[in-house]
């Protein structure tokens, strides 16, 4: 969430970063609005504390002195109605400022490039060397190879449902096992987590409310089906006070992930990029915000060099304004070369999102003196699904059999 006491604060310059990202001037309008109503009524409020105070303490030498206390005390009582009225006013105006920071997106760091849309992200690094044939490469649902079977998928659920069967079931197998194996090894501990959530922790890392729609909901129970394991990861700490000596905080976990895909429709309605169930391997980091930094560059150049790894040609995108998401402070793609589709496409998104879901979740740790929100990020590491069809692209033979990248051997 958005630094309420920042924006009473300096309003002007957050509403300059907001309209960067894309935030309209209606709602700037309305939260300036209610931001100023908040801070002219809380200082109307602790006006009339002092007044009471002072007069309170009068009180005391009124009485010391045989002085007629009626008329002081009428005073103080109509001082004290005045502020129980103007508290709870303070109080609904409050929340209703809260709830409305709740909607508004995180602010785009300063050296996030300005664009409307993913048209305008910047490449800022290409790896790995495209791979050649001597056939003309098919996509991966054009491979007769058994390993997809996307109409028993869509018999078994709906549409943008698909079963994986002998060989690519067991790539999808190992694959999760090697990255989970590969980002243990960089310092991230495993964590097995619930694949669903309850809205509080859905509200901390900043999918509620704005994205309900795009969320399975379980009837009957305030419990969602997860869209990533960010939203586990991040929340296992919420409402916490951490030590500083347990920052960083590196975590990774396997979940499926369960997203409706509202808005998407007619997007990648073939293969495997756009599902409504798929795995992913995540990462995420808890820090202090001097850390985070760092620990941006390791989580970019974990999620790299995996792909790097499975000898798959690659390149990192810095996301403009308009392509960055809700709760991103800044956000680097990595996309992976497609030879049958002959483009790139997203594979990883890590983020540092800085104190934004910090805020929302509670999240802080102690230094010497004082409470500290943290820093949060997060990243995929990989897309499993995405990952398993960039195989089946980059190392398809002209009869459809798949070559298996040499990392992966002991893991089939």
């Amino acid at each position: 969430m958005i630094d309420v006491k920042q924006l009473q604060k300096d309003f002007e310059t957050m509403a300059k970063a907001l309209k960067r990202k894309g935030v309209n001037q209606e709602t700037l309008d309305n939260l300036k609005t209610i931001s100023e109503n908040a801070k002219e009524k809380r200082k109307e409020m602790e006006d009339v504390t002092a007044q009471q105070n002072k007069l309170s303490k009068e009180f005391g030498r009124y009485k010391k002195e045989g002085l007629d206390i009626a008329p002081l005390q009428a005073d103080i009582n109509a001082l004290k109605a005045s502020k129980q009225t103007l508290e709870e006013e303070v109080r609904v105006i409050e929340v209703s400022l809260s709830d409305m920071a709740l909607g508004v997106p995180n602010l785009p760091d300063e050296n996030v490039p300005d664009g409307a849309d993913e048209n305008e992200n910047i490449v800022i690094e290409t790896i790995g060397e495209k791979p050649e044939f001597s056939f003309e490469p098919k996509e991966h649902w054009d491979l007769d190879n058994g390993w997809i079977d996307f109409e028993r998928g869509v018999k078994l659920a709906k549409s943008r449902f698909s079963a994986l069967k002998g060989d690519g079931a067991r790539m999808e197998r190992a694959l999760i096992n090697y990255m989970l194996d590969f980002n243990r090894e960089r310092g991230f501990e495993e964590w097995y987590v619930p694949f669903m959530a309850n809205s509080n922790v859905l509200q901390g890392t900043g999918q509620l409310p704005k994205f309900e729609d795009d969320l399975f909901k379980i009837e009957g129970e305030d419990l969602y089906l997860i869209p990533t394991a960010e939203v586990q990861l991040t929340n296992l700490v919420n409402d916490e006070i951490l030590s500083s000596d347990e920052l960083p905080m590196l975590l990774t976990s396997y979940t499926p992930c369960f997203r409706k895909e509202a808005g998407s429709a007619g997007r990648d309605t073939r293969g495997l990029i756009r599902q409504h169930q798929f795995d992913k391997v995540e990462m995420v980091a808890i820090t202090k915000p001097e850390q985070s930094e760092e620990i941006f560059k390791k989580m970019v150049d974990c999620a790299s060099d995996l792909l790097a790894s499975l000898g798959l040609s690659h390149q990192k995108v810095q996301l403009c304004t308009g392509d960055l998401g809700f709760s991103a402070a800044t956000t680097i793609d990595l996309e992976v070369w497609l030879p049958g589709q002959n483009k790139y496409r997203e594979i990883s998104s890590i983020s540092n999102t800085r104190d934004f879901q910090a805020r929302r979740a509670k999240i802080r740790y102690k230094d010497a003196k004082k409470n500290i929100l943290t820093h949060t990020l997060n990243g995929s590491s990989l897309a499993v699904g995405r990952t398993l069809l960039a195989i089946m692209e980059n190392y398809q033979n002209e009869d459809g059999s798949i070559n298996i990248p040499t990392v992966l051997k002991k893991y089939m």
